[in-house]
């Protein structure tokens, strides 16, 4: 199968897990676009009755342009169950997301979310984070300075550009992206801890302990996965 295929078989299966009266968080990225047009069709032909907490403003054009109610994740007292993709996710279920730039949204929607469901097509599943270059965002005011920092510490960074390759990329949030190119990440614990700690990173992409099943897009069929959380 096509890697879109495989996305869009998970996304799919995804929207079983979701019942009437859930309040939903709607994630970022072509893995997730497939699932909330999934969602929409239940919505229109169910009557399914949703409320969608999303993670950008992409996300929510999407959802709201197909029919779903989207609330702020200050106006929910729960979610649910959100619904993400990843760019990463190891043998022991930890993740990299970032790779669309909404991993501030993502991350303050996941932490507040009963229950943390990942989609990805079989690429992603990997034995060590590191290979995708793991983002971080951090406020413009001293990103320079930042990002010096992270040059004296190895991790090799990079700035991200905008589509047109002419300027820095800015989040929903008005912020930069440092992507760290690290390669293997044998501790991501400890690399988290230090990234949060640097003056001027805003949240970076390494989602630890956080997602409690996966489905997997795989050439046979989707596969769904138990992160024992």
């Amino acid at each position: 199968m096509k890697q879109d295929e495989l996305k869009k078989l998970v996304g799919e299966k995804s929207v079983e897990w979701i019942k009437d009266g859930m309040t939903v968080g709607l994630g970022t990225g072509s893995t997730v676009k497939f699932m909330v047009d999934a969602l929409g069709r239940r919505v229109k032909t169910e009557g399914l009755n949703i409320t969608g907490v999303t993670t950008s403003k992409a996300t929510a054009k999407q959802a709201e342009d197909l029919g779903i109610t989207i609330k702020s994740v200050d106006a929910v007292d729960h979610i649910d169950l959100t619904i993400d993709g990843a760019d990463e996710i190891s043998d022991d279920f930890q993740g990299i997301k970032g790779g669309g730039a909404a991993l501030l949204f993502e991350k303050i929607v996941a932490t507040n979310s009963d229950k943390v469901m990942w989609i990805v097509d079989e690429s992603k599943m990997v034995k060590n984070l590191g290979a995708f270059p793991l983002p971080v965002e951090v406020i413009p005011y001293g990103s320079q300075k930042v990002f010096e920092r992270f040059e004296k510490k190895g991790y090799q960074p990079t700035f991200r550009k905008s589509a047109d390759g002419n300027s820095l990329l800015l989040t929903d949030s008005e912020n930069y992206i440092i992507d760290l190119h690290l390669h293997d990440i044998l501790d991501p614990e400890t690399l988290a801890a230090d990234l949060i700690k640097e003056v001027g990173v805003v949240e970076h992409g390494l989602f630890l302990n956080m997602v409690n099943t996966v489905i997997v897009g795989r050439s046979d069929g989707p596969e769904v996965l138990d992160a024992h959380r």
